[in-house]
């Protein structure tokens, strides 16, 4: 028999023995059934392979694969995506988890728009108006230039049309950005369906990647850095005036996080991120006291 899934939910995995359980498990819970669970084990040093295999073994709507090398985190979600077949692409992470109603809950907000090239949850309250709603490119660049982040979510926010992200090429590779700049390039074409809190469940600990983002300045400050490169190139649906706008408000972002840095970090870190930023001091404490 046949088994066409509506979503693909992608679990990407590399030593997380501790928590794959629990992940794979909240899966398998949810109310909404239509879906494939792919399991990419990245070489693991510990156990995850044989207990993802374990669940496979139990449920034909898990696959588990394992890389012939180490590939990392965003190469490695390409290749999850590469074995999919739903019309959805939903990247639950081995240390994470989804709600029982999450699935259901992306999948009908998704379908009621089904020009939009993607979704992103977890999103605090909008003041003007109740969730699902769409956001065409030039409204997404300006909510989150000018209003309030949106870009910043990580894949276990998204749900994301499969033909679109296999057009697009998947994401680029980059480490720590990669999904920062998917939803950016993302916007450039295709609409955004927004949608609210309680979907899935994100876990922190310190074997994270992002536990580096929390202790040294320069990994957020790239965020900023890539931002004003993907607001200059061509495809940017903002207009030359808001380009300029939001180029002039990151730099502002950028001196700030210098002189932070200079504050917290020492001498040598505060050194790092101005030569990074481009930007003299004098132009940092220009834009700083503005």
């Amino acid at each position: 028999m046949n088994f066409e899934p509506l979503v693909s939910v992608l679990m990407t995995v590399y030593n997380r023995e501790k928590y794959i359980s629990e992940a794979i498990e909240s899966v398998l819970l949810s109310t909404y059934t239509n879906f494939e669970l792919i399991i990419v084990d990245d070489r693991s040093k510990d156990n995850s392979l044989s207990i993802a295999k374990s669940y496979e073994s139990k449920d034909q709507r898990i696959k588990v694969y394992l890389n012939e090398q180490n590939l990392g985190d965003y190469p490695n979600r390409n290749q999850a995506a590469s074995f999919a077949k739903g019309k959805y692409l939903k990247y639950v992470d081995a240390d994470d988890m989804i709600y029982p109603h999450g699935l259901e809950v992306l999948v009908y907000y998704m379908e009621q728009f089904p020009e939009a090239g993607y979704g992103l949850c977890s999103l605090p309250q909008d003041k003007l108006q109740k969730y699902p709603f769409l956001l065409l490119p030039k409204q997404a660049y300006q909510r989150h230039y000018f209003q309030q982040q949106l870009f910043h979510k990580a894949p276990l926010s998204a749900i994301i049309n499969r033909e679109v992200f296999n057009k697009m090429g998947g994401f680029t590779g980059k480490r720590m950005l990669g999904d920062f700049e998917m939803w950016n390039l993302l916007s450039q074409k295709h609409a955004v369906v927004l949608m609210p809190q309680g979907v899935v469940w994100y876990r922190e600990h310190d074997e994270q990647e992002m536990t580096d983002h929390r202790n040294n300045p320069m990994e957020p400050f790239k965020y900023i850095l890539l931002a004003e490169e993907l607001i200059a190139k061509e495809g940017c649906p903002l207009n030359e005036e808001e380009k300029r706008k939001a180029l002039n408000n990151l730099k502002s972002i950028k001196s700030s996080a210098v002189l932070s840095a200079f504050k917290h970090y020492g001498f040598k870190k505060g050194q790092e991120l101005k030569a990074a930023s481009g930007m003299s001091i004098i132009s940092i404490f220009n834009f700083k006291l503005k």
